[in-house]
């Protein structure tokens, strides 16, 4: 079991100890068992061209999780983007740190089994990062 963070740019995670510790409560929150989960931090262009090879989608996204599951044991590969971070926080009034955490725990919830394809997925999405983003002060 291990939470690792990597950087295909110039970011550094802060904190990855307490990250790490709260990205685990989440998971055994939702009675499961973390596993081995990779935090890729990258560009934009670098995120875009894992959404065209992979997923076969033309646009720039926040974040793309590879769900590496096996049961109850959560394993991932989360790649987020930097550069939409910081774009999306300053749209949406927040800090970069506070969009960052929503976004990790975004990828987390996929891995989770929560989807956010219709409204209502979205919704109750939305409602979960929340409820997780103020055990971590945000």
């Amino acid at each position: 079991m291990a939470i690792k963070f990597f950087s295909e740019n110039s970011f550094k995670l802060k904190k990855k100890r307490d990250t790490s510790t709260w990205i685990k409560q989440v998971i055994q929150f939702h009675q499961k068992s973390p596993g081995e989960i990779s935090f890729i931090f990258c560009t934009d262009d670098q995120l875009l061209e894992i959404n065209q090879t992979y997923l076969k989608h033309f646009y720039y996204t926040d974040v793309i999780t590879f769900n590496y599951n096996d049961g109850i044991v959560i394993s991932g590969d989360i790649y987020i983007s930097t550069d939409r971070i910081a774009e999306n926080a300053k749209k949406f009034k927040v800090s970069f740190e506070n969009e960052l955490y929503r976004v990790m725990v975004h990828g987390i919830l996929h891995l989770l089994g929560f989807e956010d394809k219709d409204l209502l997925a979205r919704e109750k999405m939305h409602e979960l990062e929340n409820f997780h983003l103020i055990k971590i002060g945000f």
